[in-house]
């Protein structure tokens, strides 16, 4: 992997390919973790999202992401998570992608440890109606993921949900973003890590509350059919800017913060 932004000159008489990259690695080994590093924030949560995409916005190929990905792409993943505090999901990406609970390896949980996080993140999951089976493979980790309902759900399916999960049944007919990030911020959860769906994103980005988006880009072309990166209309445009850019076999991996009201 190698580091196209920001970029760094090589030094005299060293050839291109050896400038170094984020951690002072050389541009051939990227040190991940410093790439992507997430201090807490001073105040409040904060929201990173990450998401893979086709060169024509395409978030998926036949209902999953995996079509998408690479060995770069999964690397990357594997890092946003071990910054997080929590990992949101909607039901329809747990469902569709089978999301199992997230369960570090020893490296990875002495890392978090190191920088005061649990050994692992908490997977939250987003759900109106409370569909989300009983066979779902993170209902069988060893953690008990916390399940953020709207209050329209169905009393059955709150019974269910409450016997294998944390059940949080916000006030809202369709959890909002505000209560969804009040329910988070309550626990302790100040990093929080988006990982879809389209219909997820739309949401956080229709409420400005995405700040920052970490996108690869495959080098693929999809036409329509699949689903799109953001699902729904926002009131407004949303403008980022690009701080970030690593390169792998023809993959983009963008780093993007949210543009602040002074342009910065």
């Amino acid at each position: 992997m190698r580091v196209l932004l920001p970029y760094a000159p090589p030094a005299a008489g060293r050839p291109a390919t050896g400038r170094p990259a984020p951690g002072g690695r050389a541009a051939d080994e990227v040190d991940l973790a410093a790439a992507y590093a997430w201090p807490a924030p001073t105040t409040g949560v904060s929201v990173r999202v990450n998401f893979v995409a086709s060169l024509d916005g395409a978030a998926a190929t036949d209902g999953h992401s995996k079509g998408l990905s690479s060995p770069g792409d999964r690397r990357v993943f594997s890092v946003l998570r071990s910054w997080a505090d929590v990992i949101l999901a909607g039901a329809g990406t747990v469902r569709a992608e089978r999301y199992r609970a997230p369960n570090p390896d020893a490296t990875t949980r002495a890392a978090r440890r190191a920088r005061g996080l649990a050994e692992a993140p908490t997977l939250a999951v987003v759900t109106g109606s409370g569909d989300l089976p009983a066979d779902l493979p993170c209902f069988d980790g060893p953690a008990r993921p916390l399940v953020l309902a709207g209050s329209g759900i169905p009393e059955h399916a709150a019974r269910n949900l409450a016997a294998r999960a944390e059940l949080d049944v916000l006030r809202e007919q369709r959890p909002g973003v505000g209560a969804i990030l009040d329910a988070l911020g309550r626990r302790g959860y100040r990093r929080i890590l988006c990982e879809g769906g389209p219909g997820l994103l739309a949401t956080l980005a229709d409420a400005d509350a995405v700040d920052e988006l970490c996108l690869t880009v495959a080098p693929l072309l999809v036409g329509l059919g699949p689903a799109r990166l953001v699902e729904g209309v926002l009131g407004a445009p949303r403008r980022f800017r690009l701080v970030q850019v690593l390169e792998e076999d023809g993959f983009l991996f963008l780093r993007l913060q949210r543009r602040q009201p002074d342009g910065h």
